[in-house]
């Protein structure tokens, strides 16, 4: 079964009157699921009995786990191991396990609700994906018991949990109840009974069942037996732990059946990292990298999926340290050799041989990363597209491995369009003179690209790197330089391109054409008018040298919060000090060089004082900000107008 821990113990429940039986509705989200799942109609149905024979396997995992410290609990019965049996007769299939079994409390919290966040998500998927790939995604999301019912039209189970004297029937047809009530007859484990449907008669056929298996199960460390009537018991898979083998002796096919089964992901992984070290300890681990992001990938447990075994026992997939954050997306095993057996969950992030173990995985991961990105860029920009954002929080955490993480990190930038570029490639094409890695932070979806702060540097053929995840805030105050040149961002101080020589702007482009020209005295008083009418409002007002095109825009002074990083700050609830802006002025536009005429001849008047703020509030626009009063720069957008057509 799935037994993770559940958010709910136990679902909202009506008991009935019968002294032997209770009655239980399912969890709303279980409802729908089970009504998904009748409805069905997936053509890959095979499926079902992949993820009873994975509960299973889990299940024995966790006896075996258990009896380290109470081996009173597989006495008379240690050989474990999975039964699958067919009666053509009843119409019914069984599987079967001799692992940890479940009780009644467990029996209402594991077959009842759903306990792993994604549900939502995942009956979003079913309902608009097609059956195929939603049917191969079931495990993903932990309701792997709940396939049962594509093929059956009622499901019982029959469990003991190991050293309870209780047995338990479990019942339910899928329409929003099941029942439980004592059974004598259940035996240590669990047995589940599914009453086929007549149309899926065809998976009581050994040849079938053997199919199945072979495919999808094969890599399971425990024997899966076929009993069929008057025959001895027939072994169907290998038996032995996919990742004890040589590597050379493991088929992509058995690969891609231990991936489908640890990753709870359909398809072949995107990479495979087989590992085994020998020396002052010893371990092996057959890890994952998937070809697509994980449900959960986001989550903010931020918890990874790599189990944890000491000499082939299962011990445990949540073994803090193991794996770091920014690896979370890896899927696969490792199995310590070094480790004690009765090593406890608590008492293992304090060993220092598991830091090893971590550290130990994490350079070799990054090497194969690294050579992937060398042999196979296009397969690397499709693997940076999926996990790029959780790779760079490794960055910002790990200290020991920042310059390899900064070798694999990919960006957009205002010249590369839709191809990724690595900061070798950056520092490669910087122009002489250049001595900084330029960024800019923003929102991809709200067009970072048209960011008027772009445009000295794009006049000057200076490219400027996109930095559009959240964790690029934290990360770039950490690292500071790669490879001598340090990060700069383009909205903060001044931009200083004096040096570099821009393109002359054709007449009439943009409303910079040539002609006459305004003489700074008149745009110095223009910035004084702007800055005594804005007042308190800004933090300056200059003439800007990064503005081609646009009129103005918003920058922070040197040393203040990035404003997009101040942005997802407040987004986030979270408690900032908000610095005002600088608002920097093109002398070279149409408009500010007609503003700078008007001061010149006329002085202060109502009129400047409504361009004024009109300019400020369109800086803010700019930068995707809500205007503080949106009535007062409607009243004067219409003032301005009024006077315009008016003329």
């Amino acid at each position: 079964m799935d037994e993770a821990p559940v958010e709910e113990t136990t679902p909202e429940s009506a008991k009935t009157a019968s002294a032997k039986a209770e009655t239980h509705e399912f969890q709303a989200e279980v409802s729908k699921l089970l009504d998904l799942m009748i409805n069905s109609l997936y053509k890959e149905k095979d499926i079902f009995l992949r993820e009873l024979i994975a509960n299973a396997s889990d299940a024995c995992d966790k006896l075996r786990y258990a009896a380290i410290t109470e081996p009173e609990l597989t006495a008379g019965d240690s050989d474990l191991k999975v039964t699958i049996s067919a009666d053509k007769d009843a119409r019914t299939l069984t599987v079967q396990d001799n692992g940890i079994g479940m009780n009644h409390d467990e029996l209402v919290a594991n077959l009842g609700t759903i306990a792993r966040s994604g549900t939502e998500a995942f009956l979003k998927i079913m309902k608009e994906g097609d059956g195929e790939t939603d049917a191969n995604l079931i495990g993903q999301f932990g309701v792997g018991f709940y396939s049962a019912f594509m093929v059956a039209s009622k499901v019982e189970v029959f469990t003991r949990r190991a050293g309870d004297e209780t047995g338990w029937h479990w019942e339910s047809k899928g329409r929003g109840k099941f029942s439980i009530q004592e059974d004598a007859s259940a035996e240590r484990g669990a047995r589940i009974v599914l009453h086929l449907r007549k149309a899926e008669e065809d998976f009581l056929d050994p040849m079938r069942i053997r199919h199945i298996v072979s495919t999808y199960s094969d890599h399971i460390a425990l024997p899966i037996q076929l009993l069929e009537d008057g025959k001895e018991a027939e072994t169907l898979n290998e038996g032995s732990a996919l990742w004890t083998r040589p590597v050379s002796e493991i088929t992509e096919e058995q690969h891609n059946e231990f991936y489908n089964h640890v990753a709870h992901l359909p398809g072949a992984p995107w990479a495979t990292v087989h590992v085994h070290a020998e020396g002052r300890f010893e371990y092996t681990a057959l890890l994952y990298v998937p070809d697509m992001r994980p449900f959960d990938l986001f989550d903010p447990a931020r918890q990874h999926r790599v189990r944890l075994y000491v000499k082939r026992v299962f011990i445990t997939e949540e073994c803090e340290g193991l794996v770091p954050g920014f690896l979370r997306f890896m899927r696969g095993i490792v199995d310590c050799a070094d480790l004690p057996l009765n090593v406890s969950r608590e008492t293992l992030q304090h060993n220092p041989l598991l830091a090893k173990i971590s550290s130990g995985l994490v350079k070799r991961i990054l090497s194969e990363l690294e050579k992937k990105a060398k042999k196979e860029p296009e397969a690397f920009a499709e693997f940076w597209d999926n996990f790029g954002a959780v790779l760079k929080e490794g960055i910002y955490e790990e200290s020991d491995h920042r310059d390899k993480l900064m070798k694999l990190a990919r960006f957009h930038s205002l010249t590369s369009g839709e191809k990724w570029l690595s900061l070798d490639e950056y520092a490669a094409a910087m122009p002489e003179g250049q001595d900084a890695i330029y960024y800019l932070s923003g929102d991809a979806e709200a067009g970072i690209d048209k960011s008027p702060q772009l445009e000295g540097f794009k006049a000057r053929g200076i490219d400027v790197l996109f930095m559009t995840d959240p964790v690029d805030q934290f990360w770039l105050p950490t690292a500071t330089e790669y490879d001598g040149k340090p990060f700069r961002s383009i909205t903060q101080g001044s931009a200083d391109l004096d040096k570099f020589e821009a393109a002359k702007p054709e007449d009439g482009a943009d409303g910079c054409a040539a002609g006459a020209q305004t003489s700074e005295s008149d745009m110095d008083k223009l910035i004084a008018l702007i800055k005594l009418t804005l007042g308190e409002e800004v933090k300056d007002v200059r003439s800007s040298s990064r503005l081609t095109e646009s009129p103005v825009c918003l920058v922070a002074d040197e040393g203040d919060v990035d404003m997009h990083f101040e942005r997802l700050l407040r987004q986030h609830q979270q408690p900032v000090m908000g610095h005002k802006r600088v608002l920097e002025i093109n002398p070279g536009h149409a408009l500010t060089r007609a503003l700078a005429d008007l001061v010149n001849r006329e002085g202060a008047s109502e009129a400047l004082e409504d361009a004024a703020h009109l300019l400020f509030d369109q800086a803010r626009i700019l930068e995707g900000e809500t205007l503080p009063d949106p009535a007062a720069f409607s009243r004067r957008l219409a003032g301005l107008l009024t006077k315009t057509l008016s003329a």
